[in-house]
């Protein structure tokens, strides 16, 4: 019985080190220092705006009394801009 050829099979190219810090080339974009903490900031706001306005709506009517129920366009509006960061997140 005649036998099948067998085949050379390629060798795979060794993995380079993760270990490395990735340094930004000249054309890349690098995220500055503030988005994040202001992306965060400005949702976690919101939300505590929110739940201020809630908590404390039928008795104190803060965080601002005037407005009544647009504190909650106010609390949507500044989570809005925090996602709206996301956006330049690189």
């Amino acid at each position: 019985m005649p036998e099948s050829k067998s085949r050379n099979k390629k060798k795979a190219a060794p993995r380079a080190e993760k270990s490395e810090a990735k340094v930004a080339l000249p054309g890349e974009a690098v995220n500055p220092r503030w988005l994040a903490p202001v992306m965060l900031g400005l949702m976690i706001l919101g939300l505590a705006w929110i739940v201020t306005f809630y908590l404390t709506s039928a008795d104190l009517g803060l965080p601002i009394p005037q407005i009544g129920q647009w504190n909650l366009a106010v609390g949507f509006g500044l989570i809005i801009v925090g996602f709206g960061l996301t956006t330049r997140w690189k």
